[in-house]
């Protein structure tokens, strides 16, 4: 089930945004992209509730992943796809960086730092037995 917000708590969040994600949500040619996305993809009945979890997802309420969850409930598999990609493409990627800052979890202090991650060496390469090299000079 999708959580609805009031619009005071709507309010309040959009006097935190950044400046970035608070004129995409008021923006006219996103809501021309959504218009544009749901007609192309034939899901025009579904406008509403896809500019309203779009507004979620840019208020930092809503995950794209949970997003992407939503839509495939709402529109099917392959049509959540579609327009999943859509607005990756022409609504969220615009913004991403502003997006991945409101995402981003803040880290406790005193917390240890991520692990660096592991390097696999690649695959080995046959090579010829090694022998002694006769051309070397001695150090002395």
């Amino acid at each position: 089930m999708v959580q609805k917000y009031s619009p005071e708590q709507v309010w309040k969040l959009i006097d935190k945004l950044p400046k970035e994600l608070e004129d995409a949500f008021f923006s006219a040619e996103i809501a021309k992209h959504i218009r544009e996305i749901c007609k192309r993809n034939e899901v025009v009945d579904k406008i509403s509730v896809i500019a309203e979890q779009i507004g979620y997802v840019l208020l930092g309420l809503l995950p794209i992943e949970e997003f992407k969850e939503y839509l495939e409930q709402e529109l099917g598999k392959e049509t959540a796809k579609r327009v999943s990609h859509e607005i990756n493409r022409f609504i969220f990627f615009p913004v991403k960086q502003s997006l991945a800052e409101l995402y981003k979890e803040p880290t406790e202090a005193g917390a240890a730092p991520a692990k660096p991650t592991e390097t696999k060496p690649g695959p080995k390469t046959p090579s010829a037995p090694e022998k002694e090299d006769i051309y070397r000079e001695t150090v002395e």
